[in-house]
């Protein structure tokens, strides 16, 4: 599989020089357009504009759902929805023949998780205080709390491993099973498989986003429940 071209090869044959020129040509292409959908803005949305709105305005209804406020959804809209952005076009562009995805690699989706857990927890501490933050990890219970503490504890660790394996597995498994059908039948059968993957690379950065606000959903808004 190692050996399947790629145009950054053309420059540097490096693992770290791959992931990094992929990752640095997704977000050129994420800036670029979205200087184009906001360089001409109009009342009557057209084109990159409407797409963009229409992606906006999902994420944040998304956001309201999840938070059961569409102030806080607003608030958080631009981590989410960026970080959405990046999930998708470095997934999309894993499908094209000459590039590789940078979300297969830990490093980006690590990076990621790393963002979101730090972000959520700063959000429950700034908000709620570090005590009363820290005492929703001891459970309803004080007799309980020396047990639920530590479980607690884990489990938020966990969503770092749960997030960023779970989108760096995805997404391997999805270049290591295109690359087999372009091997063995590189004309017509990768048809299908390439809408296949088009939809899990949609679908996984559907998954981050609402985990993420879910995430912060439990760190803001847990006094309500």
């Amino acid at each position: 599989m190692k050996d399947l071209f790629l145009f950054s090869d053309l420059i540097m044959h490096s693992h770290t020089f791959n992931y990094l020129f992929h990752l640095f040509l997704v977000v050129a292409i994420i800036l670029v357009l979205a200087k184009l959908a906001t360089s001409n803005l109009s009342l009557l949305p057209k084109g990159l504009q409407n797409i963009f709105e229409a992606y906006v305005t999902g994420v944040a209804s998304m956001g309201a759902g999840v938070l059961g406020s569409e102030t806080l959804a607003r608030k958080y809209l631009p981590l989410v929805a960026t970080i959405g952005l990046i999930v998708v076009f470095s997934n999309v562009i894993g499908i094209i023949p000459g590039f590789e995805a940078p979300s297969s690699s830990l490093n980006l989706t690590l990076c990621l998780a790393l963002c979101v857990f730090l972000y959520y927890n700063f959000e429950g501490i700034r908000k709620q205080g570090v005590i009363k933050y820290f005492a929703h990890f001891m459970g309803p219970n004080k007799w309980l709390a020396p047990l639920m503490f530590p479980i607690e504890i884990v489990s938020h660790i966990s969503r770092i491993i749960s997030l960023s394996f779970r989108l760096f597995g995805n997404i391997k498994g999805d270049d290591l099973f295109l690359a087999v059908v372009l091997a063995l039948a590189p004309f017509i059968a990768p048809l299908p498989a390439y809408a296949l993957l088009t939809f899990m690379a949609f679908l996984q950065g559907f998954i981050f986003m609402i985990l993420t606000y879910v995430y912060i959903a439990g760190a803001v808004v847990v006094e309500e429940h």
